[in-house]
C-alpha cells in the first residue's frame, strides 16, 4: 500500500466534511435521545459545549481521536453563518481556515502538535496584518491588496499550529479619529451590537473580537489596546481580556497608535484559554495546570485585593462591586477598599501625548502599505469618501495629531515622563502600603445604546492606570446589571502577567460571572 503525501490527506480531510454539508447532500441529521436534530447555530458539536469548553478539554478530545480541528472549525465556520448576521462582529473568514486544520489534524495523528492552541480557531482585530487577508484597522483607505507579511503574532500563532479563522471587525482607527466616536463601528465593517442586547454599545475597539467570543464564533480572539479597548470590551460582553505588560507581545505589524502604550492580547471566554494563548504570542511556557489550581479550595485565601469602586460608574455597577467583594472575602480573600491617586494629572496628560505619539507611529505604517502614505493623506482621504462618514463625520483627532508637536520636542517629552511616573506610582503606591496581591476595579458599566449622532457615553477610567504605567491589567466576568454584563477589572504591578492570570482564574472560579446572550433586541423601557 503507498503511503498518502500530507498534501493528499489534507485535501481528504478537508473535501470530507465539506461533501457531508454541500448542497444536495442527503446526509441524515444526528440526533441526541430526546431530542431534535442540532440546528446550525447550535454551540453543540459533538456532545462538546463550545460556550463553556475549555482549550485543554479540547486538546484531551482531539488527542484522543473523538475531535478533530476540522470539525470544530467547521462548527464555528457554521455559527457565524448563523448567528454573525445578528452581532455583525467577524468581517472575514479565511479561505484556508479548513486547510490549516487539516494540516493540525495530522500533526494530531502522528503526534508532532505544536503546542495548547494547535487546532484552536482564532479569530484576528482586523488592525493585525495578515499576508492573505485584507488588514483595514476598519478604513476603506486600507481595504485594498492586504500586507506583504504577517505581524510577528501572527507568525507565532501560526508556527504553534492555531487555525487563523478570519478577521474581526473594530472600532475604526481603533478610536483614535473622531472626538465623539461609536465603538464598534467602521466604515469597512459597520456597526457590530453586543449580543446580549443588540441595540446596546459592544464597546472599546477591540469590539468585534468581544461580541464574536461572547457568541461563540471563536475559541480564542486577539485584542489591542492603548487604554480601554481589549478590558472594556471583555466586560461589556462578559468575556475575559488581558492586556499584557507592555513588551510581552510583539507590536511589529499592527496599526498603531502609540508605541508607548500599544500591546495586542488574549481574549476568550475563560482564564485558561487566555493565558494559553499568551503563552503563544510571547513565547512564554503555558501553564494547563492553571484551572485546576485555580478551582482548588482556599485558592483565594489570604489574597489581599484593593478595591477601587468608581461610583462615577453608577449605583448600580457599586452595588455589583459591593456583592463582589461579599463573595471574594467568603472565598478567604482580603478585601480593602483604596483610592488610586494622580488619576486626574494622567487624564490631563495622556492625550496630548498620543497625538505626538499617533503621529510618529501611523506615518511609519502607512508608509509600509498602499494607500495614503501618511496622516495628511489619510485626513484627504476621508474627506474625499462619503463612506468614511456614514455613521460620524468627524476626524478631529487626526487634524489635532497632524498639529500636535513631535516626539522630539522637548514639552512632550517631559509630558510623557511624569505619565510613565505616575501612572507607575499610582499603582505601585497603593499596592506596597496596603499589601496587595492585586487592584480590583469595575471593567465597564452597562452598556449604553448604540447611536452614531450622540457617540459613546464611555467615561471609564479604570483602565487608564495600568494602560499607561505599561503593566498587566484582567477583565474577568463579574456579573450583570440586569441583562448587561459588568466586568472585574485585574491589574498588578510591571510583569506579573502570570500572577495575575493566576489570581483571575480563582477570581473566575468563586464568581462564575458569565452566561450565554440571549441576543434580546433592546431592552423593556423603564
Amino acid at each position: 500500500m503507498k503511503t498518502r503525501s500530507v498534501a493528499a490527506l489534507t485535501a481528504i480531510l478537508v473535501v470530507a466534511p465539506l461533501a457531508a454539508v454541500a448542497p444536495g447532500a442527503q446526509a441524515a441529521p444526528q440526533s441526541r435521545p430526546g431530542g431534535s436534530a442540532r440546528s446550525a447555530g447550535s454551540a453543540l458539536v459533538g456532545g462538546i459545549d463550545l460556550d463553556t469548553v475549555t482549550i485543554p478539554e479540547l486538546q484531551t478530545r482531539m488527542a484522543r481521536g473523538s475531535l478533530s480541528s476540522v470539525r470544530l472549525t467547521l462548527a464555528y465556520l457554521r455559527r457565524i453563518k448563523a448567528i454573525d448576521p445578528k452581532i455583525n462582529a467577524v468581517l472575514r473568514t479565511s479561505p484556508t481556515a479548513l486547510g490549516q486544520a487539516a494540516a493540525s489534524d495530522i500533526r494530531h495523528r502522528l503526534g508532532r502538535t505544536r503546542g495548547p492552541l494547535d487546532g484552536i480557531p482564532v479569530l484576528l482585530k482586523d488592525n493585525v496584518n495578515t499576508r492573505d487577508m485584507p488588514t483595514t484597522a476598519g478604513s476603506l483607505a486600507l481595504a485594498g491588496k492586504p500586507p506583504a507579511a504577517d505581524a510577528e503574532l501572527v507568525a507565532k500563532l501560526r508556527a504553534g499550529g492555531a487555525v487563523i479563522l478570519g478577521k474581526a471587525n473594530l472600532s475604526e482607527w481603533a478610536n483614535f479619529r473622531a472626538a465623539k466616536p461609536t465603538s464598534g463601528w467602521s466604515a469597512v465593517g459597520g456597526q457590530t451590537h453586543n449580543p446580549y442586547v443588540l441595540d446596546r454599545n459592544p464597546c472599546g475597539s477591540s469590539a468585534g473580537s468581544a461580541a464574536a467570543l461572547a457568541a461563540s464564533l471563536a475559541q480564542v480572539a486577539i485584542g489591542t489596546e492603548t487604554d480601554g479597548s481589549i478590558v472594556c470590551p471583555a466586560g461589556m460582553n462578559a468575556v475575559v481580556g488581558l492586556k499584557p505588560s507592555l513588551g510581552v507581545v510583539s507590536q511589529s505589524g499592527v496599526v498603531p497608535i502609540s508605541a508607548e502604550q500599544d500591546t495586542a492580547g488574549p481574549m476568550a471566554r475563560n482564564v485558561i484559554d487566555t493565558a494559553l494563548t499568551l503563552s503563544v504570542l510571547s513565547g512564554g511556557d503555558p501553564d494547563p495546570g492553571l484551572a485546576a489550581a485555580a478551582a482548588r479550595p482556599g485558592a483565594l485565601r489570604g489574597k489581599r485585593i484593593g478595591l477601587w469602586r468608581l461610583p462615577v460608574l453608577g449605583a448600580e455597577v457599586d452595588a455589583l462591586m459591593t456583592r463582589t467583594a461579599e463573595r471574594l472575602r467568603a472565598s478567604g480573600a482580603e478585601v480593602v477598599e483604596v483610592d488610586l491617586p494622580y488619576q486626574e494629572r494622567l487624564a490631563a496628560l495622556e492625550f496630548p501625548a498620543l497625538l505626538s505619539e499617533f503621529h510618529r507611529d501611523i506615518d511609519a505604517y502607512l508608509a509600509t502599505r498602499k494607500g495614503p502614505r501618511d496622516l495628511a493623506g489619510l485626513i484627504e482621504f476621508n474627506r474625499t469618501h462619503p463612506q468614511e462618514r456614514t455613521c460620524f463625520a468627524g476626524q478631529e483627532l487626526f487634524e489635532q495629531a497632524l498639529a500636535a508637536p513631535p516626539t522630539t520636542d522637548p514639552e512632550y517629552r517631559s509630558m510623557r515622563a511624569e505619565l510613565a511616573d505616575l501612572s507607575r506610582r499610582s499603582i505601585d503606591e497603593v499596592m506596597t502600603e496596603h499589601g496587595l496581591d492585586a487592584i480590583a476595579s469595575p471593567a465597564n458599566p452597562p452598556a449604553w445604546t448604540t447611536d452614531c449622532g450622540r457617540g459613546d457615553n464611555d467615561v471609564i477610567p479604570s483602565s487608564t492606570p495600568a494602560a499607561v504605567a505599561g503593566y498587566p491589567s484582567l477583565s474577568v466576568p463579574a456579573g450583570f446589571v440586569g441583562e448587561l454584563p459588568v466586568g472585574l477589572l485585574l491589574m498588578a504591578g510591571k510583569n506579573q502577567d502570570a500572577d495575575l492570570l493566576s489570581l483571575g482564574a480563582a477570581v473566575e472560579h468563586r464568581l462564575d460571572g458569565r452566561r450565554a446572550p440571549r441576543y434580546l433586541p433592546t431592552l423593556p423601557t423603564g
